[in-house]
């Protein structure tokens, strides 16, 4: 992996709607990015990261009045719900995560410079772009206008002067409201990420994000109104990627077939969510599939033998240590290993193809092949009773680094209860010692109630926090 550590890569991956909770079809798109930005910054790039909440919408207006609540507590609450989820997937916090209503200055500023460019026009009902007036118009989804009139869900509006225009503000009576020169009313959608993206970031940006479902309309009029009201290309890249489906239909919330992420991990664990999430192209759509998901839990399962034997003598030092912060750059360090590495030179050649499936068009199902390969070489290893001190410290820094940008990790365990398993084990072999098996036996599978799991080694025992998927049916 190259390292280029003075460029900044902007990125502007479009988030959630927060009216309900996030689900694993949100879960595939996000969990993408998030390796995307840890490559980057493996790299040595420099990485501006945002994501945002749209706080203002008709479901979420509608959930609050359900509720009897206000607009503002139903987001906050999901909001809150978001960052409690995806931490127990280990997603990277984004450099900012802005909310809609925080940026609707600016969107009445954007706004405002297309109606005196003429992009835009005044209605009984709002204002609207006007698509005829951007010629490159359904330049992403590569499909003509009329195309796009035929094919696509129109809002309908009697006031709009064509079908296909959509709405930049709509006038309302009913709070949340903001003022602006034209009537009180609420921005339409697609103007909110344009605002935030030329606020926070500026235009060109160097990725933009989404699911596969925004290229029409969001993405494709995001670029209509960011590109005639700045002048220049709203994103220079454009990754999409591909739905969770459920029955061969999309995951939605919507359509009320979802499952949401806390209750995947709770029943899958973390890991094993993340492994089956990036076990399919980014591009490619993904079924969810329980068999599917027990191959990831078994792969996982290799994986997390692996780390735990390199990080055994370490407890919980190694997985305090983030992607963002390496003790050395990647470039560095690997110009050490490749002086170290004679007797062992298939590691390095193993992270070379990491390396190059990652490169190459975020192949995360070869990245994880390799995570794989690596794994399976430490059980081996440690199997053999070869896995010494100066073998660890010549594969730990390569399978970490996968390990990381990846995004697994191992659970903490804290000192109370590192100690009180430490005598549990010293107990059991003593009993194992004597030849009290029964005794021994039974502490063994005490701790296996808790997750625990242990392998003797000999004289010694291993033994760590085990992800044990709970493989039952999904109403």
């Amino acid at each position: 992996m190259d390292s280029r550590k003075q460029d900044v890569v902007k990125i502007y991956n479009c988030g959630l709607t927060v009216y309900d909770r996030a689900h694993i079809g949100h879960a595939k798109e996000i969990v993408i990015f998030d390796v995307l930005r840890r490559v980057l910054i493996a790299k040595g790039f420099k990485v501006v990261y945002v994501q945002n909440f749209t706080d203002v919408d008709d479901r979420i207006i509608n959930k609050a009045r359900e509720s009897h609540l206000q607009a503002k507590d139903i987001a906050e609450k999901y909001i809150n719900e978001y960052f409690a989820d995806f931490e127990k997937l280990n997603i990277m916090k984004a450099d900012h995560h802005p909310r809609a209503t925080e940026h609707i200055e600016t969107m009445i500023e954007i706004i405002d410079s297309l109606l005196k460019k003429g992009y835009a026009y005044v209605s009984k009902s709002g204002v609207y772009y006007d698509v005829a007036r951007f010629k490159d118009y359904g330049k992403l989804s590569k499909k003509g206008i009329e195309e796009l009139r035929a094919g696509y869900r129109i809002e309908p509006d009697p006031f709009k002067r064509d079908p296909a225009d959509f709405a930049l503000w709509k006038f309302y009576d009913d709070e949340p409201l903001w003022d602006s020169p034209w009537g009180k009313g609420r921005p339409g959608w697609h103007i909110e990420c344009s605002a935030m993206i030329d606020k926070i970031l500026g235009e060109p940006i160097d990725i933009h994000g989404g699911g596969e479902d925004l290229i029409f309309p969001h993405h494709e009029n995001e670029i209509a109104q960011s590109e005639a009201y700045a002048g220049k290309i709203l994103a220079r890249i454009w990754m999409h990627a591909g739905l969770l489906r459920i029955k061969s239909v999309k995951m939605s919330k919507s359509l009320g077939n979802f499952i949401p992420v806390s209750e995947a991990v709770a029943r899958f664990g973390s890991n094993t969510v993340r492994y089956y999430l990036l076990s399919a192209h980014y591009r490619k759509q993904l079924d969810f599939d329980l068999d599917r998901i027990a191959k990831a839990n078994e792969n996982w399962r290799v994986i997390e033998s692996a780390a735990n034997y390199l990080s055994y003598s370490k407890r919980n030092k190694k997985m305090k240590e983030t992607i963002s912060q390496p003790k050395q750059q990647l470039a560095d360090k690997l110009q050490e290993l490749i002086q170290k590495f004679p007797d062992i030179p298939q590691v390095l050649e193993i992270f070379a193809s990491f390396d190059k499936s990652l490169s190459y068009d975020l192949d995360t199902p070869s990245a994880l092949a390799s995570m794989l390969r690596i794994s399976r070489y430490v059980n081996r290893l440690a199997g053999n009773r070869k896995l010494t001190q100066e073998v660890i410290s010549l594969i730990e820094p390569v399978f970490y680094t996968m390990f990381y940008i990846l995004g697994f990790k191992l659970p903490l365990i804290d000192d109370v209860t590192n100690k009180r398993i430490e005598a549990q084990v010293a107990e059991r072999n003593s009993y194992r010692a004597k030849g009290d098996f029964l005794q021994a036996d039974k502490i063994r599978d005490d701790l296996a109630k808790e997750g625990i799991l242990l392998i003797d080694m000999g004289d010694s025992t291993v033994w760590y926090r085990t992800e044990l998927m709970k493989r039952n049916e999904i109403n």
